[in-house]
């Protein structure tokens, strides 16, 4: 599959084209300039033509920050099969895009210069002031007015692999088509949908500048990420991909989260981007700074956790500068953080890698906890035993009774308590055989959902 790579100084338009390209609000796209900071990855359908665009952060020299984010945006070009560099119609055309244009079209790559916020066709006048660069594919736009993006298309897609048609040819008999048709359907004779198991999505979170970015770049073992002393660097949240066994691991470097009253102009956006990547995670990684006390924003961070019904592991970082023992700090953790009490705590330093690599194979096993499922039998004879152990207390002066337990989902696992009175299940309780449960089966870093029924009552999340 090509690589597309959309290049450009600051606020000419590159992830609005983005989005154009991908029919869909994916980059955040803001009138400040240097929104984009890392580079956006998508796989994008070009009618039946697949390729993966990288939208680069904008291409600026007046800062530390920005200048790492060139030398991103630049060997993203160089990584790419394809280039397309953009300038703003509205604006003169620029030394500085002139030579980093020639200094492209010398990697001998398809090249076309879009000239974008072309409205009309009298602007369009002002387009040919940029012929000066000597582009042999040049392209008047208007990516807000969608004008003209259509040429672009169609010459990016000249430059594309023709779509590869798989053809498959099953044959069986009459007998093993009904025994498919069969292990289909579930006893009530519902279609079941088997999960994809093979992928895990990885969420990063934590408060601004814990080291999330440099966390995700030791996990890859390459500078993915732009890393800064500056607060806020990442705004759109990254994915990376990675193989780990037989998974394939998607990580998210999501934006760092302020006070609610600290949130300024497009982190208000990245707020709502965070979200829905949670949405689509299974496993969070919960950086805290070691070096720094823990806050009430951490408590409320690591609430989304608990809220999105998360895998979780989490994250001491910077731990050759804590501030405590590790018993000292993984108490006041197990103090603050109650609501993750079976998430396992691990200390790094993302700087210097240490302890990194242990990640890893603590992602597979949360993961595989996270989709385990509990044999129906087994999973009641330990509700039974629990039972014994400490009966139900009555309700209203009536007794309480499970009469049985069915696991009906995962991702988290989530247990059904059939009950004779399922309001009459004290969330105690329910805490109780939560308890029980871990202890004879391993839920380390899942949460564990009880929903207490009465029989007849679908198994559904509530």
């Amino acid at each position: 599959m090509k690589k597309i790579a959309i290049l450009g100084q600051p606020n000419v338009g590159k992830s609005s084209l983005f989005n154009r390209f991908a029919k869909r609000r994916i980059a955040i796209t803001s009138d400040m300039a240097g929104t984009t900071r890392d580079v956006k990855k998508e796989i994008i359908d070009f009618d039946g033509k697949e390729a993966e665009i990288l939208d680069t952060g904008g291409i600026d020299e007046s800062s530390e920050l920005f200048r790492r984010v060139k030398n991103k945006a630049i060997e993203a070009a160089e990584a790419a099969d394809i280039i397309v560099y953009m300038v703003d119609g509205k604006a003169l055309p620029d030394d500085r895009d002139k030579q980093l244009f020639y200094r492209l079209q010398a990697l001998g790559k398809p090249i076309a210069l879009v000239i974008n916020k072309i409205d009309n066709d009298k602007e369009e006048e002002r387009a040919w002031e940029f012929s000066e660069f000597g582009a042999d594919n040049m392209f008047a736009i208007s990516v807000s007015h969608n004008r003209r993006v259509g040429q672009l298309i169609d010459w990016i897609k000249n430059h594309l692999d023709e779509p590869q048609i798989e053809r498959f040819v099953m044959e069986m008999d009459e007998a093993d088509a009904l025994e498919n048709l069969i292990e289909q359907f579930d006893e009530s004779g519902t279609l079941q949908e088997e999960e994809d198991l093979s992928r895990i999505g990885v969420a990063i979170i934590g408060r601004t500048n814990v080291g999330k970015s440099s966390l995700l770049n030791a996990l890859l073992g390459e500078e993915r990420a732009v890393v800064s002393d500056v607060a806020g660097t990442t705004i759109d949240p990254v994915d990376e991909q990675m193989i780990l066994g037989d998974k394939t691991v998607t990580f998210v470097d999501t934006a760092g989260l302020r006070r609610r009253g600290k949130i300024q102009g497009i982190e208000r956006y990245a707020l709502g981007r965070t979200r829905q990547m949670l949405e689509r995670a299974d496993i969070a990684l919960l950086v805290l700074d070691a070096s720094e006390p823990l806050s009430e924003l951490d408590e409320k961070i690591a609430g989304l956790v608990d809220e999105y019904k998360l895998g979780c592991i989490i994250i001491l970082n910077k731990w050759d500068e804590a501030l405590g023992s590790y018993e000292e700090m993984v108490k006041e953790i197990r103090y603050r953080f109650k609501f993750l009490s079976w998430a396992p705590v691990i200390t790094i330093s993302a700087k210097s890698k240490k302890r990194v690599h242990k990640i890893n194979d603590m992602i597979l096993n949360v993961f595989e906890n996270y989709t385990r499922h509990i044999p129906t039998r087994e999973l009641n004879e330990v509700i039974r035993q629990a039972t014994i152990r400490h009966h139900i207390p009555s309700h209203k002066g009536k007794p309480v009774n499970i009469l049985f337990a069915s696991q009906y989902a995962i991702k988290p696992p989530k247990i059904a308590l059939i009950s004779n009175r399922p309001k009459g299940i004290h969330f105690s309780y329910l805490r109780y055989l939560s308890n029980q449960l871990r202890e004879a089966f391993d839920f380390e870093g899942t949460p564990l959902v009880l929903v207490p029924k009465k029989r007849g009552e679908r198994e559904e999340e509530e």
